[in-house]
C-alpha cells in the first residue's frame, strides 16, 4: 500500500472510531450519569500515559522535545487549545443544545483550513478541494438533520461552544503538522493528552471515586472510549497528517457522523432516514473524491 493509501485509511479508521465512541459517550452519560469532566479527564490521562509508556518501550526520547523552546511552546499551546479545547467545547456544545447541531458546527473545520491556507499561500484552492469540502458539508447535514432544519434550533451558548470547537479543531489540525515535521506522533499525542488531561482536574469532582460504583458494562464502555475513540483514534488522526494534508485529514474525518450514525441505529435503536442515507452517500463520495489523486501537498 502507498504511503498515500495509508494516510487515508487512517484518517477513516479513526473517524470511525470517534463515531463510534461518540454514540458509547452518549450511552454513558444518558444511562449512567457520567460527568463529563470526569470522562474527558480519564479519557485523556489514560490514553496519554499508555502512548508515553509505548513510546518508551519503542525507543523514543520522552524529554527530547522539552529542550527546544519553540517546540515546546508550541506543544503546550496544541495540549490546551487543541486537544483539550476541542473535546471539551465539544461536549458543552452538545450539553447546551444537541449532539447533531454540535457535530454539525465542528464540521466547519475544513472551512476554516481552506480559508487559512488560502489567506497564507494567497493561493486558490483546486477544484476538487472545493467538491469534497461541499460534499462533506452538505453530507454531514443532511446526515445528522435528516433534512430537517428545524431539529438545529439551539441556544446560543450550544452555536457558539459549536463555532468554538469548529475553530479548535482546525487549529489542532494545522498546528499537529507542524509539530510532526520534527516529533514523534507518539510524543506529540501523548504530552497533549497528558497536559490536557492535568488541566482540566480541578473541573472534577472527584476522579477516583467514580470508578469504585461503575458496573462491569459501563467500565467496560469507558474501556471502549478511552483505548479506540480516544488513544487509537488521535494518534492514526495525526500520524495520518504525514501523509495527506491538513486539508484532507480534515475533510476525511467527515466519516466520523456517518459512523455515528450506523452505531446509533445498532445500539440504540436511532431511525435512519432517506435524506440520511443521501448525506451518507455525499461523505462516501467524499472520501472517493480526495482518494482518486493527491490534491493538497502536506503543510
Amino acid at each position: 500500500m502507498s504511503k498515500r493509501g495509508k494516510g487515508l485509511w487512517m484518517v477513516i479508521v479513526a473517524a470511525t472510531m470517534w463515531g463510534l465512541s461518540g454514540t458509547a459517550a452518549q450511552w454513558v452519560f444518558q444511562q449512567k450519569h457520567v460527568g463529563t469532566e470526569w470522562l474527558v479527564c480519564v479519557r485523556m490521562m489514560i490514553s496519554g500515559l499508555c502512548l508515553l509508556a509505548f513510546a518508551s518501550f519503542r525507543g523514543v526520547p520522552l524529554f527530547h522535545i522539552w529542550r527546544e523552546r519553540s517546540s515546546w511552546v508550541l506543544l503546550i499551546l496544541f495540549s490546551l487549545v487543541g486537544m483539550l479545547g476541542v473535546q471539551y467545547t465539544y461536549f458543552l456544545s452538545i450539553a447546551y443544545g444537541n449532539a447533531a447541531a454540535a457535530t454539525l458546527l465542528q464540521y466547519l473545520a475544513p472551512i476554516y483550513i481552506v480559508l487559512y491556507f488560502f489567506i497564507r499561500d494567497r493561493k486558490r484552492p483546486s477544484v476538487p478541494v472545493w467538491s469534497a469540502l461541499i460534499l462533506a458539508i452538505c453530507g454531514t447535514f443532511l446526515l445528522l438533520t435528516n433534512g430537517k432544519l428545524r431539529e438545529l434550533n439551539i441556544s446560543f451558548l450550544s452555536f457558539f461552544w459549536g463555532m468554538v470547537s469548529g475553530l479548535l479543531l482546525a487549529f489542532y489540525t494545522i498546528c499537529s503538522a507542524k509539530l510532526l515535521k520534527k516529533w514523534d506522533s507518539l510524543i506529540i499525542v501523548g504530552w497533549a493528552m497528558v497536559i490536557g488531561g492535568v488541566t482540566i482536574i480541578p473541573a472534577v469532582d472527584s476522579l477516583f471515586a467514580p470508578f469504585v460504583t461503575l458496573d462491569f458494562q459501563t467500565m467496560i464502555v469507558i474501556s471502549f472510549i478511552v483505548i479506540c475513540g480516544t488513544l487509537l483514534a488521535f494518534l492514526l488522526f495525526i500520524e495520518s497528517i504525514r501523509y495527506l494534508s491538513p486539508t484532507e485529514s480534515s475533510i476525511l474525518s467527515s466519516v466520523e457522523p456517518l459512523s455515528a450514525i450506523v452505531a446509533s441505529m445498532l445500539f440504540l435503536q436511532v431511525s435512519f432516514g432517506f435524506y440520511q442515507t443521501i448525506g451518507s452517500i455525499l461523505i462516501i463520495a467524499t472520501v472517493l473524491v480526495l482518494g482518486k489523486r493527491k490534491i493538497v501537498p502536506p503543510s
